[in-house]
């Protein structure tokens, strides 16, 4: 199949699942170390996604040294929900934001897979350069990996980072992000984020379209 075609077909499984994917729910598991100084932290919570896409956590409850929660979790879940506030398109994985140059199929993670370099037309904020994989069946993504090319705060210099998935019921979920960074002052940052229990809430599903449609 041309990569073009993989590209299209990869776009619009994207676009379909968009809509469900905004009355989600799940729970949140982030394990959070700054070694150098020999801390750690643990957060627990649920993390929801409204019928207009924004995400919320709730119920949260934290285990471990302040400054992990302050310098890691906290400017995690702060960059995440402001880049919900942007809008989706300026930072989709899509040609319009993206170049995307085919390397081959993969088949290490028992499922074939088409991998693709991404590299972003512009330096913008939440744009990365790596690879991104595709399913080759449902055309659905599986993993991301990279390193933002715009740093996300004055705190931050490099972040790489590795966003796993698995198709389920034809719906790419989170499954793992693993996601290091050197922030200032304190030194490498490491983030370990585990997604369990993942389900969808139907009637807001059918909310969620019907506002698309308007």
């Amino acid at each position: 199949m041309p990569a073009d075609t993989i590209v299209e077909n990869y776009c619009n499984a994207s676009q379909l699942q968009a809509v469900t994917l905004r009355a989600a729910s799940m729970d949140v598991e982030m394990d959070a170390s700054l070694p150098k100084l020999k801390k750690h932290g643990r957060l627990h919570a649920l993390r929801r996604i409204s019928p207009l896409g924004l995400i919320r956590y709730e119920k949260a409850r934290f285990e471990g040294d302040g400054i992990v929660n302050k310098e890691i979790i906290s400017r995690y879940l702060t960059a995440e929900v402001e880049a919900q506030r942007q809008q989706s398109p300026k930072v989709a994985v899509t040609p319009v934001n993206y170049k995307f140059k085919y390397k081959g199929i993969n088949r290490t993670t028992g499922q074939e897979v088409h991998v693709f370099e991404v590299s972003p037309k512009q330096k913008r904020d939440g744009l990365f350069k790596g690879e991104v994989w595709i399913e080759a069946r449902t055309f659905l993504k599986v993993q991301e990996s990279g390193y933002l090319v715009k740093n996300p705060s004055i705190f931050l210099k490099k972040v790489a980072f590795i966003r796993k998935y698995e198709i389920r019921d034809g719906i790419s979920v989170p499954k793992q992000v693993l996601s290091v960074a050197d922030v200032r002052f304190v030194g490498k940052a490491e983030l370990t984020i585990d997604f369990s229990n993942f389900s969808i809430d139907a009637f807001k599903v059918g909310s969620a379209a019907e506002a698309e449609g308007q």
